[in-house]
C-alpha cells in the first residue's frame, strides 16, 4: 500500500509522454552510428527539449490557467484534443526543421511515428476511447531501443530489459492513481507500438 501511494505515481511523472521523445534522443545518440548525431549532439538535445518538452509544458500550463485542463495528466479524455494537436504540430515542426530524414533517418521515423501514435489516439478521443499517452510513450521507447541496437549489432539487453521492467512500473502507477483501466493500458500500448513496427520497414 505504501509503495503504491508513494513510489508508484513517480514514476508516472518520470516517464510522463512529453519526456520519451528526450529519452529516445538521448539512446540515439549514445548508441546509434549515425557520424551527424555524434557531432551535432547537443545541439539536437536542446532543440528536442525545447520543442517536445519545454514548449508543450508551458502550454498545459496555459491550458491549466485558463481551466481548459485539469492537471497536467490531463485525465479527462476530452481535454486531449488540444494537447494532442499541439505535439503533432511541434513535432512535424521538428521533422521539418531538425530532424530531417537526411540527417537522422532513424530518429526521423521514431517521431514520425509519434506523430502516427498522437494521430491515432486523437482519433480514438472521438469515439469516446481513452487511450493511456503514458503506455504509447513507453511502448515506442521500448521498440526504438531494439531497432537501434539490431542495426549497431550491439548488446543492450540489460538496458531494454530496465525499460521494460518501468514500462511495467508506468503502467501499475497509472492503474494506481485510478487514471486509466487494463483495457486503457493495452489500448494505449498498441497504438505507440504499431506505428513504430510499420516503420521499421523503411529504415531497420
Amino acid at each position: 500500500m505504501w509503495f503504491s501511494k508513494k513510489i508508484l505515481p513517480f514514476f508516472s511523472y518520470l516517464f510522463h509522454p512529453i519526456f520519451t521523445a528526450f529519452f529516445g534522443t538521448l539512446w540515439y545518440i549514445f548508441y546509434s552510428e549515425n557520424y551527424a548525431a555524434q557531432q551535432q549532439g547537443k545541439l539536437l538535445i536542446f532543440q528536442v527539449v525545447i520543442i517536445t518538452c519545454l514548449l508543450p509544458m508551458a502550454f498545459l500550463q496555459l491550458l491549466k490557467l485558463y481551466g481548459r485542463v485539469d492537471s497536467l495528466m490531463v485525465s479527462d479524455v476530452n481535454q486531449r484534443k488540444m494537447p494532442l494537436l499541439m505535439q503533432m504540430a511541434l513535432t512535424s515542426v521538428l521533422l521539418q526543421k531538425t530532424i530531417t530524414l537526411d540527417l537522422f533517418p532513424e530518429l526521423y521515423f521514431y517521431f514520425l511515428g509519434g506523430i502516427l501514435s498522437a494521430l491515432v489516439v486523437f482519433v480514438l478521443i472521438f469515439f469516446k476511447i481513452k487511450a493511456s499517452i503514458h503506455m504509447m510513450g513507453m511502448s515506442a521507447l521500448s521498440i526504438f531501443m531494439i531497432c537501434i541496437s539490431i542495426t549497431t549489432q550491439q548488446n543492450n539487453f540489460y538496458s531494454i530489459a530496465l525499460v521494460f521492467f518501468c514500462t511495467g512500473l508506468v503502467a501499475s502507477s497509472r492503474l494506481a492513481l485510478h487514471a486509466h483501466t487494463n483495457k486503457e493500458l493495452i489500448i494505449g500500448y498498441f497504438c505507440g507500438l504499431l506505428p513504430q513496427l510499420m516503420l521499421m520497414y523503411f529504415w531497420l
